[in-house]
């Protein structure tokens, strides 16, 4: 079993999967949905910072920490303390009919990191999915409109009305039948692959100008746009961040047609950029913000963050059973505690070290073609060609299924991009740990380039 004192790096003992690895896996073929995406036989029994055992007793260097869920690591003690001490209290109550104070102890701390020069409120929810739902709801509500922008490459949930937002894979709409009406979307700006002569700053002039020449003047004018939403770094999209000038260009279409400019930060966010938001670097206010995952350690708590101003539909048009939990806020209030009190700072200096090992990976091996992101947030895009920079999904795969059997777990982001996205409490040791492995992975990849 982990224990504190135990290492905090892999080590693997058997072969990959395990025995008692091979039973659950087997077991679970038997009762589970086939629509869960398992990329590699991972099976996790107990984890602790960022280590994660299976049954065998191999342990992992966890660089996906839950698709960037697990912020403070996995079990953090004083997560742990702050669930426990809070389910011996008061486990369920609905924020919907009720009062409780968790809710607005949590909404406070929320608004703390928002802008000054607004008043903000708050609704909380369970899922990123659920976040996206409220936020059509409320533009539209304020708004009095219906359309609807989003972006190319932009994952913004399952749901019927997110999934009409998203526009990552097309297995995730394929016979699901018509979707929310007035959506269109419009490219990314995407630096590695964007047109010749332009830089990581400048790209997207040209996506600015056909949502303002184009768009605007040929399928809907801007006042029938409710809202636009947006990544300010592309998640499931492969780890793309938005250039600085593009978010602040889309801040002022919105603020010159009384259009809702939202945020998706739903993985960016909650101090996982160095900052907590992934667009304060842009130095822009949204009209709404979007946080999940990384925001309670693994507990499911979801918010989205308005313009007081903006919130201002009326009793009953929006509400939740669970959303709020207290269990769930107190893990979600630990969690901003830790974040801010070191584990933000944490994530932008490891991150720039990182960074400071990896920018000149697509000078040493060929299959890599880009390297990105903020924070620990951190984009590496495989190519079979540099020179034609052709998508490679097969070395990609073939890169984390390496990292995976040398005890370090990664995702995979876009068509071809790896996503490192470690819990933001790992130090430069874990990160020449995850650093050596990747590129080892990377090297027997190359083999079958």
């Amino acid at each position: 079993m982990i224990t504190t004192t135990e290492t905090k790096l892999p080590r693997i003992k058997t072969a990959l999967p395990g025995p008692k690895a091979k039973e659950v896996i087997a077991y679970d073929a038997k009762f589970m949905s086939p629509s869960l995406t398992r990329d590699y036989p991972l099976v996790a029994e107990r984890a602790f910072g960022a280590i994660v055992e299976d049954p065998d007793g191999n342990t992992f260097l966890d660089f996906a920490a839950g698709i960037a869920v697990c912020s403070t690591g996995h079990c953090h003690p004083q997560v742990v303390a702050a669930i426990q001490k809070q389910a011996a209290e008061m486990i369920h109550i609905a924020g919907t009919d009720f009062y409780h104070r968790h809710m607005p102890e949590f909404a406070e701390k929320l608004v703390s990191t928002m802008p000054k020069s607004e008043k903000w409120k708050v609704f909380f929810g369970n899922s990123g999915t659920e976040a996206v739902e409220g936020a059509i709801k409320l533009a539209r509500y304020h708004t009095k409109r219906d359309k609807l922008i989003a972006f190319y490459g932009c994952f913004h949930g399952r749901t019927l009305g997110s999934l009409s937002l998203t526009a990552s894979k097309s297995t995730q709409r394929k016979y699901f039948g018509t979707l929310l009406g007035g959506v269109e979307h419009i490219p990314y700006p995407y630096a590695y692959r964007c047109a010749p002569g332009h830089t990581k700053e400048t790209c997207g002039g040209e996506i600015i100008e056909m949502l303002e020449q184009q768009i605007f003047k040929r399928l809907f004018a801007p006042e029938e746009v409710a809202a636009i939403i947006v990544e300010p770094v592309q998640g499931e999209g492969g780890f793309i961040p938005a250039p600085l000038f593009f978010l602040q260009e889309l801040q002022r279409i919105c603020n010159k047609h009384g259009i809702m400019l939202i945020m998706d930060e739903v993985q960016a966010g909650m101090g996982r950029t160095g900052k907590w938001w992934a667009s304060d670097h842009a130095g822009i206010t949204p009209d709404i913000l979007l946080t999940a995952k990384g925001i309670a350690s693994g507990m499911p708590v979801a918010a989205f963050i308005a313009k007081e101003s903006v919130m201002n539909w009326k009793v009953g048009s929006h509400g939740t059973t669970y959303g709020g939990n207290p269990v769930c806020l107190a893990a979600a209030s630990a969690t901003f505690d830790l974040i801010e009190g070191g584990l933000m700072a944490n994530a932008e200096k490891v991150g720039n070290y990182i960074f400071s090992k990896i920018s000149d990976w697509p000078n040493r091996f060929k299959i890599v073609g880009d390297v990105r992101g903020k924070g620990l947030m951190i984009g590496v895009e495989i190519v079979r060609d540099q020179r034609t920079k052709e998508r490679a999904a097969d070395l990609r795969d073939a890169v984390v299924d390496n990292a995976f059997h040398r005890g370090l777990l990664t995702l995979g982001s876009g068509e071809n991009s790896i996503r490192v996205s470690p819990p933001l409490i790992i130090d430069e040791d874990q990160a020449d740990c995850a650093i050596r492995i990747l590129e080892e992975s990377i090297r027997e990849a190359e083999k079958k380039a």
